[in-house]
């Protein structure tokens, strides 16, 4: 069996690979990633110590790489994404470029090679700010910054290949996803690696802006669960119940490191528009039999040991 990952050196498609390691011995894994600033060859390396990963680097948006990379595939899994919403707002060309087209070169080519099944990782900021309350599958799409607009216009490429061409695709919409290989611009990586380099904490705003959190493992195991139990031409909300302002992310990771967050957190200009909250139910991913295992509290020893001992990666950090 061949397995294409996409964003497979990146943080979530790191994790991914992992997991495929152990659950599909025997497969031929194909990590296919552009390596940008935040993917990284040494994501995989433990993952190499127990089988041979093919490594394809390009662009997905470079048509005739997809269809060579996709050629005889059974499955693709699409994680590759430019994410981080700060970026966005100075870049939003980039985001476009490479979550909109990427994702509509990547399904011509699948349509063309006849891949028989693949896996669209979006986001749960596609259904916009959520103040109280839960979306649904079904709930409506209404982005409100570049980078969900981008994941926002990816999904309306799936949802035309599924009306189209009744293409394969499962698509799932996830919580923010923490743990270790993330590289340090998002909240709980940056906040670590701030105060490892004896710099203050930047929170934007007041603070209050609340997110729900899912370790890396678990958004690894819900999306393999969705492979195998999952309907196709079908949309999979994940996550967990773990809810956290940005401001009491802050206090945790202060306290994990034993410094004061009076002393130590910075309340910083906001981005032109945060969304306050985002909130998704689980009903569905649950019916397949998955949930969460990990919280962050349990998490946060040792994705602070990781940072500490890996730290190095990232020397333009700060």
């Amino acid at each position: 069996m061949k397995i294409v990952v996409t964003g497979g050196a990146g943080f979530l498609g790191s994790h991914l690979v992992d997991l495929l390691v152990e659950t599909h011995p025997g497969a031929q894994i194909v990590v296919f990633d552009k390596l940008t600033y935040a993917g990284d060859l040494r994501n995989v390396e433990d993952a190499e110590k127990k089988t041979k990963i093919d490594v394809v680097i390009g662009d997905i948006c470079d048509q005739s790489l997809c269809r060579r990379t996709l050629s005889k595939a059974e499955l693709l899994i699409h994680t590759a994404a430019e994410s981080h919403v700060d970026n966005s707002f100075g870049n939003s060309l980039e985001f476009t470029m490479t979550n909109v087209l990427g994702t509509h070169v990547l399904l011509e080519a699948c349509r063309y090679e006849n891949v028989p099944r693949i896996l669209h990782v979006s986001t749960d900021e596609v259904y916009g700010e959520i103040p109280v309350g839960v979306a649904n599958e079904s709930s409506r799409i209404a982005p409100s910054n570049p980078y969900s607009a981008s994941k926002a216009a990816a999904e309306m490429i799936v949802s035309g290949y599924w009306k189209s061409y009744k293409a394969p695709i499962t698509m799932v919409r996830g919580n923010n996803i923490f743990g270790t290989r993330q590289y340090p611009e998002k909240i709980i990586p940056i906040f670590i690696m701030k105060l490892l380099n004896g710099q203050k904490l930047p929170v934007h705003g007041d603070g209050k802006h609340r997110r729900h959190y899912i370790a890396a493992s678990d958004a690894a195991a819900a999306i393999m669960t969705v492979v195998a139990k999952g309907e196709v031409m079908s949309t999979y909300n994940f996550g967990s119940e773990e809810e956290y302002s940005n401001l009491e992310i802050a206090h945790m990771i202060c306290a994990a490191l034993g410094y004061d967050p009076k002393e130590w957190i910075d309340h910083v200009p906001d981005r032109p528009y945060n969304d306050i909250r985002y909130g998704v139910t689980l009903d569905r991913i649950k019916s397949l039999g998955w949930a969460p295992k990990k919280s962050v509290m349990s998490e946060l020893p040792s994705i602070i040991a990781w940072y500490k001992q890996n730290g190095f990666r990232y020397s333009g950090f700060g």
